[in-house]
């Protein structure tokens, strides 16, 4: 089969440009049978008014602001969950301990933290706040099955040969948990631009994508808060498709296998 330099095959890049057209069809026929740019605008009013968000400095001021927001919830989220959930996976009494607290947290709808956060943060803090708490069971859980991910038979026999427990974690563990952890850094990634953008709405920050989609709505500016959302979801689609990029480079480190020590002596 094949193979491209962008590892995407031209029939699943053409079917994604057929999804989008369909879906911007769609709406496009919604929009006409709605006929009221207040409920719903046409996908080119929506167009226009990013246009225009597009050569004002606030837009841009606004980008920046969630974008530090993301990156620093997502990094405090990627700490605290990759040290506990590892932790767990180790120790079964750090994973009973853990336990109620990841309920809880799971159990917990986002605008009940949200709204809670705003009396104890201030309004720049309070979506970095409600992110972290929403992110950090995701990559808590990947740490956690990571760490059960190598094969324990492997593990065992390195251990009974004396191989270094560098080795055991550089070439046993550490490839053996890197899919998991991707797959929940990435799927935490996406949740702290929606919980971060969700956390602005409310808490009203300067310079916030979130609050200028509310100014939007206050004002009956609908394709201005179609607008918003747009950037939002690029953004956010942008952020994963790059973190995806630095994942696959990262990763291809590992997918050769190399021989370890007690292979050598078994031969």
């Amino acid at each position: 089969m094949p193979r491209y330099n962008n590892g995407i095959k031209p029939p699943s890049l053409l079917w994604r440009l057929i999804g989008v057209i369909a879906f911007v069809a769609m709406w496009q026929l919604t929009a006409s049978l709605v006929k009221s740019s207040l409920i719903l605008p046409s996908p080119w009013e929506a167009g226009a008014a990013l246009l225009h968000l597009l050569r004002r400095a606030v837009f841009w001021t606004s980008v920046g602001g969630t974008i530090l927001r993301v990156l620093e919830a997502f990094v405090i989220s990627l700490c605290l969950g990759l040290a506990s959930g590892s932790l767990s996976g180790f120790y079964p009494e750090v994973k009973a301990f853990m336990s109620p607290f990841i309920t809880g947290i799971r159990a917990t709808p986002v605008l009940a933290l949200i709204l809670l956060a705003m009396f104890w943060f201030p309004s720049t803090q309070v979506p970095v706040f409600s992110a972290v708490l929403m992110a950090f069971p995701v990559i808590y859980t990947s740490a956690e099955t990571g760490v059960h991910a190598a094969d324990q038979k492997l593990v065992q026999m390195s251990e009974l040969f004396h191989v270094p427990t560098s080795t055991i974690f550089w070439r046993l563990r550490l490839p053996s948990a890197l899919p998991y952890l991707f797959s929940g850094a990435k799927n935490a990634l996406g949740l702290s631009w929606k919980v971060v953008v969700a956390g602005e709405v409310l808490a009203q920050p300067r310079m916030a994508l979130g609050t200028g989609m509310q100014d939007a709505r206050l004002t009956l500016e609908t394709p201005t808060v179609f607008a918003w959302a747009i950037t939002t979801i690029l953004l956010c689609g942008l952020t994963e498709y790059f973190f995806g990029l630095l994942t696959t480079k990262f990763s291809s480190q590992f997918q050769q296998p190399q021989e370890t020590p007690y292979e050598r002596g078994e031969q």
